[in-house]
C-alpha cells in the first residue's frame, strides 16, 4: 500500500486514499502474512488497486463476502461459524442496499456453504435473530471478516496458503474494480505475472 500510495502521487502511507479502505486493508493483510520468498509476487498487483476507491457500501460488502467464502472451505472448525455468519451478514446487506427480498444467497455463498452443513445450519439460526446496521457493518462487521478470512486461510492445513491469499486479492480487486468502475471496464485488472513464479525464476 505504501507503494501504491507512491505511484499515486499522495504522501507516502499505508492507508492510501486512492484505494477503498477495506480493500487496503485486506491488502495489507495478505502483504504481511505471506511468506518471505512468495511477498514479491504481489508487485504486480499493485498498480490495480490505485483508483479504486468508494463510499458505496455494496463495496464493502462484496469484500466481505470474496473473502468469507474463500477462506470457509479450508478454515478451521473453530472459525467456520464465524465465516459463515460473516456471509450472511454480507448477503443481507448486499440485498437490502439492492432492494431485494432477504434470505436469497448468491452462488458463490450456496457453494461455500455447501462443504460445512454444520457451521451453515448454526450461522442461519444465529442470523435470524440478529439484525446488523449499516454503520455497524463498514465499522465492524466486515473488517473482522476480512481478518478473520485471512487468520484462517494463513492457519488452515493446505499445501500452499500464500497462493491462495494471492487468488484471493486478486478476485477482491477484480469485484471492486467491477462495482466501482463498472462492469464495461473489461481490463485486466491486474498487471500479468506467472502464477507461480519463484523469486528469480
Amino acid at each position: 500500500m505504501e507503494l501504491a500510495s507512491y505511484l499515486a502521487g499522495e504522501r507516502w502511507s499505508d492507508h492510501p486514499a486512492c484505494t477503498h479502505p477495506l480493500l487496503a486493508a485486506l491488502a495489507r493483510l495478505v502483504n504481511d502474512n505471506t511468506s518471505d520468498d512468495k511477498r514479491g509476487r504481489l508487485i504486480g498487483l499493485v498498480p490495480s488497486i490505485i483508483g479504486l476507491s468508494s463510499d458505496d457500501l455494496r463495496v464493502d460488502a462484496r469484500l466481505s463476502l470474496r473473502c468469507a467464502t474463500t477462506a470457509l472451505p479450508v478454515a478451521a472448525a473453530e472459525r467456520q461459524l464465524a465465516l459463515a455468519v460473516s456471509i450472511l451478514a454480507a448477503e443481507e446487506m448486499l440485498a437490502r442496499l439492492d432492494g431485494l427480498a432477504p434470505g436469497r444467497l448468491s452462488e458463490q455463498t450456496q457453494e461455500a456453504m455447501a462443504q460445512v452443513p454444520q457451521a451453515a445450519a448454526q450461522a442461519h439460526r444465529f442470523s435470524r435473530a440478529a439484525r446488523i446496521t449499516e454503520k455497524g457493518f463498514r465499522r465492524y462487521a466486515a473488517p473482522n471478516a476480512v481478518q478473520l478470512s485471512v487468520v484462517g486461510i494463513v492457519q488452515a492445513c493446505i499445501p500452499d496458503p500464500d497462493t491462495l491469499l494471492r487468488e484471493l486479492l486478486t478476485a477482491a480487486i477484480a469485484d471492486c474494480r467491477q462495482l466501482i468502475r463498472g462492469p464495461a471496464d473489461t481490463a485486466d485488472p491486474v498487471v500479468p505475472l506467472p502464477a507461480f513464479a519463484e523469486p528469480g525464476g
